[in-house]
Order: structure tokens, then sequence, then C-alpha cells
């Protein structure tokens, strides 16, 4: 189990949990939690949760973000997301962008 926190300017953070196997001596995600903050605002979250009876999922089944407005049930496709690969250079980078956003704000 790999658990950690990555924290970032403005206030923004990625908390990160992943069960990892190493059975086949290459790493594999087995199962993720992505949770993406600023401040004490959690603007977006990934995890594999099932969801086979919403359509708008299948493209990049199990793998989605859950958004605002409704963060709990909106839910778009996550094709960033993988078993196979690392996760986290995806998320830095959306990261990234929302620190690039803030600078441009100002």
């Amino acid at each position: 189990m790999l658990r950690g926190e990555l924290r970032f300017a403005y206030g923004y953070r990625i908390s990160s949990r992943e069960r990892i196997s190493w059975e086949t001596g290459v790493g594999v995600i087995e199962s993720y939690s992505y949770e993406l903050w600023q401040g004490s605002d959690k603007i977006a979250w990934y995890d594999p949760q099932p969801h086979p009876d919403n359509p708008a999922l299948a493209s990049t089944h199990p793998h989605h973000k859950h958004v605002p407005p409704d963060i709990k049930h909106n839910r778009i496709p996550a094709p960033e997301m993988s078993f196979t690969q690392p996760n986290l250079p995806a998320l830095i980078r959306e990261i990234e962008a929302l620190i690039e956003q803030n600078i441009s704000a100002k």
C-alpha cells in the first residue's frame, strides 16, 4: 500500500492511495484513490469503482473522475488513469495547469 500527499503552490495538493502488486515482477496498480484539493476544498477525485450502469463512463471503464458541481455523483471518463502505468504524472500535470490558471488570473 502506497499513501502520500504532494503539495503545490496556491494550496493545491494531491492525496494518493495505491495498492500495488509486484507478483509478476512488475508493479501493477490493483486499486487507487486520488484526491485533488485546494486548501480545504476537494476539487476532484479519481477512482476505479465500476459504474457499469453509466454508459458515459464506458470508454474508460472502470476509471473515472468525480467533478463539481455534485462531486459525489458527477462522474466523467478518465482516459489518463490506468492500472498498468503510473498515474501521478497525469495528476501533477493537472495541478500544474490549475496553478498556471491562477498565475494568469493575477
